[in-house]
């Protein structure tokens, strides 16, 4: 493959419509066990991820007013994180997802005693095509689930679209990681995660897709580059946990 990806490719998919078919089915699917295997799997380090990256936002979530979007939020986890650091009463962070059942359980958190079912919007949608007005937004984050838009440059634009001059982006998602943790990190992803998954889940094929989106998921280096061709300026990326994950941010110019 010459150049970054367009976008995730699960098997079978033939084009961009039937890729994000077949994710929305996917993540449909596990949505039961999602949680718990992000959990085992990462033996907890994800819950520290979130934290560390919706810090990373603090200057803009401290604002009541500010427009924040957590965009591919899964079961909310990410959310959740930047509602921590929420002043009361502040304007509810908007949740979006395309996967019905995974934002079922999403709103299942949100309407915990911690949280009040008020500081969060919950939206089925498609984050190719936000229902959300241009120029309207101060942060939009994506925590391990921009990897799999079926393009990733729509994406990109689309997150340009509806973001503020000045506004911020926040990706958070998996690398592949070089030298010796590069080595024990693709045994681990390609012949005991998939395998563990079978068990929780009953789903070999969902946890043979995670390593292989990652393999296809463009290098920091791509991804930088891609991020200041659709707009955005003072792009930067800083490695997580020996470089397993990394935050990319950016401000739209």
């Amino acid at each position: 493959m010459s150049g970054p990806a367009r976008g995730a490719e699960p098997p079978g998919a033939i084009d961009e419509q039937s890729a994000s078919q077949a994710v929305r089915s996917m993540f449909n699917s596990i949505a039961p066990r999602y949680d718990l295997l992000n959990h085992v799997l990462s033996a907890n380090v994800d819950r520290l991820w979130w934290r560390r990256a919706a810090r990373s936002f603090f200057h803009i979530l401290r604002q009541p007013d500010a427009a924040v979007v957590d965009m591919c939020c899964g079961t909310g986890d990410m959310t959740l994180a930047l509602l921590r650091l929420r002043p009361p009463d502040s304007r509810p962070v908007v949740a979006l997802d395309f996967a019905e059942s995974m934002l079922a359980r999403a709103r299942q958190k949100f309407s915990s005693a911690e949280f009040s079912p008020y500081g969060t919007i919950a939206i089925e949608a498609d984050a190719l095509h936000m229902p959300i007005d241009n120029g309207s937004v101060d942060l939009v984050t994506s925590a391990f689930g921009f990897r799999n838009l079926a393009n990733y440059q729509a994406g990109l634009k689309e997150i340009h679209r509806v973001l503020r001059p000045g506004g911020e982006l926040g990706i958070l998602d998996f690398n592949q990681p070089e030298g010796v943790i590069g080595r024990l990190y693709q045994f681990y992803f390609h012949r005991i995660l998939p395998r563990v998954g079978r068990l929780l889940s009953g789903s070999a094929a969902s946890y043979r897709y995670l390593p292989r989106s990652v393999q296809r998921f463009p290098a920091p280096e791509a991804m930088q580059a891609m991020i200041r061709d659709c707009g955005f300026r003072d792009v930067t990326w800083t490695p997580y946990t020996f470089a397993i994950a990394g935050l990319y941010r950016a401000v739209k110019a």
